[in-house]
């Protein structure tokens, strides 16, 4: 595996890093972390997950802007968005203004894979927390179906406005949400509002729920695994 840090450059708001485990890599996976973090944050899970030698997949991991966030007293830090409570189910949490600037960047990212020869159907969006929010704002919204989402430990604000219009190609796109019960940041009965508001407009939606807080634990890695080879394969 080569890894790569890469300035952003051109029509590509962001710096990111990027894991290569194949010279002619022909899957892309974009992995967007949470609050606070950055995009070193998920690059160690990359070989914890075991993939086959002909997996040929791109991990791309950007970083977010450096912004100031209301919640954490106005702090600046990396964040998709600015949080305003952290009542998440509650749609006055954030601004959807604020989660589409962010989107527009993670489609950006996408466009530039495309120019790249990779096909639509062979991207995938990942996001932790508030980076689940855009990774799945960003599919719903991107022109063309992707591969899927995994929305890791994250919720959906806005979901009745976002879905109520939701043509049939992107309700078809698979998605991997994946929660821990004893989450205390975006606590477990958030996961459940937008795992139903999927299911309600017949999304392809696999569920798991796993007994940790607000972070990743050995068994989701390895459904993650084999979620991601099934939909990219």
């Amino acid at each position: 595996m080569q890894h790569l840090s890469q300035k952003a450059q051109g029509k590509v708001p962001l710096d990111m890093e990027i894991i290569e485990t194949s010279s002619e890599a022909s899957r892309v996976v974009i992995w967007l972390h949470g609050l606070g973090a950055d995009g070193h944050d998920f690059v160690p899970i990359v070989p914890e997950l075991d993939l086959p030698d002909q997996a040929n997949i791109r991990f791309i991991f950007p970083h977010a802007p450096t912004r100031p966030v209301t919640i954490n007293g106005g702090y600046s830090m990396r964040a998709w968005y600015d949080i305003l409570s952290m009542n998440l189910g509650d749609d006055l949490s954030s601004k959807r203004e604020d989660i589409m600037a962010s989107v527009d960047m993670i489609n950006k990212v996408i466009e530039a894979q495309l120019e790249l020869g990779v096909e639509p159907s062979k991207i995938l969006l990942a996001g932790f927390s508030q980076g689940g929010v855009i990774a799945l704002y960003a599919a719903l919204h991107f022109p063309e179906k992707l591969a899927g989402v995994m929305a890791l430990s994250t919720h959906m604000p806005f979901a009745d406005d976002i879905l109520k219009d939701i043509d049939d190609e992107h309700a078809q796109i698979p998605i991997f949400s994946a929660h821990g019960t004893d989450d205390a940041v975006v606590p477990h009965s958030n996961g459940t509002q937008y795992r139903e508001a999927l299911k309600d407009k017949d999304f392809d939606i696999t569920v798991r729920d796993y007994p940790m807080q607000h972070s990743v634990c050995a068994d989701e890695i390895r459904d993650i695994s084999r979620w991601l080879l099934f939909r990219l394969f």
